[in-house]
């Protein structure tokens, strides 16, 4: 399995070359998943600069973006809680109050108490914040498609697939 997963690779990248040193250190070891979780680790690391580089045209930072993001895409009124956002975006409920504290004060999302719930807050785009971040995501998805522009778009959907299988496997 090993050799025909490494005859099928055709790069010479960092990656390839650190396998071709293990296999001869260690020929005892399968180190061909290294060839997966290295390159995607690697590209990660490589897109991340890209990503926030448009982010920060919008002058926005990566939490800020993924913030307007989740309350933009959630439709009209384009609100939710600060526990929702914690949830759909992964990160403490500090970390959300500190975003939302940064976006409140520009002016791109607001808190008022909740329609249904005394106890609770709600936050939703302003005017201006839906103004900047549909001008953000129109960049962003530009800026994804020239990323993925190697990839034909079979390719991209096979990746698709296959990165959506391994992060189900994972829990993400």
């Amino acid at each position: 399995m090993e050799d025909t997963f490494l005859a099928m690779d055709h790069g010479t990248d960092h990656v390839a070359h650190v396998v071709e040193q293990w296999r001869t250190e260690r020929p005892d070891l399968d180190v061909s998943p290294l060839l997966v979780i290295g390159r995607v680790h690697r590209v990660a690391n490589a897109l991340t600069p890209e990503l926030v580089a448009v982010y920060a045209r919008h002058g926005l930072g990566e939490g800020d973006f993924d913030v307007l993001a989740t309350l933009r895409r959630q439709g009209e009124p384009y609100a939710l809680t600060p526990g929702e956002l914690g949830e759909r975006t992964l990160v403490t409920s500090g970390a959300v109050s500190k975003r939302l504290d940064r976006l409140e004060v520009r002016g791109l999302v607001t808190r008022r108490p909740s329609d249904t719930d005394g106890r609770s807050r709600t936050v939703a785009l302003t005017a201006e914040g839906r103004r900047v971040i549909d001008a953000a995501m129109g960049d962003h998805v530009a800026n994804e498609a020239r990323l993925l522009g190697a990839l034909d778009v079979d390719e991209r959907a096979t990746l698709g697939t296959l990165l959506g299988r391994l992060a189900s496997s994972l829990g993400v």
